[in-house]
């Protein structure tokens, strides 16, 4: 089961982007964020026919989750428990039935947390707290878990081609980064670092100065494994040619594999 993440900076405006990626990649399942949609206006037609059952949990202008599967979802969910004055729309739970039994995909488009001044941050912060209770309660569940999206937290400094060029920013600050660290100490793997040693993969490429060709980039969007689905995990790969196309997104998909059988 190759399930994949990707922030696509946009739905409506990166459709035929998104498209051809889908019939060039092949994923079974796709979390894409920051669809800037509310569900009545996501274009899900063109979705599906590609094959794709189609969820979306989505909000005008901004933020806005999906989730893409070949196979019709058994359960969704949409909303991250604990905060039920929390009206921002930035995670959508699916779960898909495979040889092996259930497969839980999560979709999460994690708050940017800038400036750090201001409750933006102690908003991602929350954010982050309730995260890790909801993977808490999954992993006592002892099932295949899969949180994708977009994290909005750069782990290490390798995962920065400058990583002094973000010490200012709430992605690279040292309580978003524990937070990240205390999530995977739960029992989760990181599935990128899983497969791959060394920095060098990014994730995202800023639109200004000219990041992507000098390679500027930082590793934000993660797929995070319950050892469940570890004990699965045959590869983890970044499509970062994807950033080259026409209209990109400023992030690239990421994707893993999993032994289903």
């Amino acid at each position: 089961m190759k399930i994949a993440t990707w922030n696509i900076n946009g739905v409506k405006a990166r459709i035929d982007t998104a498209l051809a990626w889908l019939k060039e990649a092949e994923p079974d399942v796709a979390c894409f964020q920051e669809i800037k949609s509310i569900d009545e206006g996501f274009p899900r037609e063109r979705f599906e026919e590609l094959g794709y059952h189609v969820e979306t949990h989505g909000q005008k202008g901004f933020n806005g989750v999906a989730l893409l599967s070949k196979t019709p979802f058994v359960e969704v969910s949409p909303r991250l428990p604990g905060d039920d004055e929390d009206e921002q729309a930035r995670y959508l739970e699916g779960v898909i039935s495979a040889p092996c039994g259930e497969v839980r995909v999560a979709c999460l488009y994690l708050p940017n947390g800038n400036p750090i001044d201001t409750p933006k941050f102690p908003y991602k912060l929350a954010w982050m707290e309730r995260l890790q209770r909801r993977a808490r309660a999954l992993l006592a569940e002892e099932e295949i878990f899969v949180l994708a999206g977009d994290y909005n937290v750069i782990p290490e400094p390798e995962d920065a081609r400058n990583p002094d060029g973000w010490v200012n920013d709430a992605l690279f600050q040292p309580e978003s980064r524990q937070a990240f660290r205390a999530l995977k100490n739960l029992g989760l793997t990181d599935a990128l670092r899983a497969c791959h040693d060394g920095g060098d993969r990014y994730t995202f490429w800023d639109y200004q100065a000219g990041a992507w060709q000098k390679n500027n980039g930082i590793r934000i969007d993660h797929l995070l494994l319950s050892p469940q689905a570890a004990d699965r995990l045959k590869a983890c790969e970044v499509d970062s040619h994807v950033r080259g196309w026409e209209k990109p997104s400023d992030h690239v998909p990421v994707w893993i594999d999993l032994d289903v059988e």
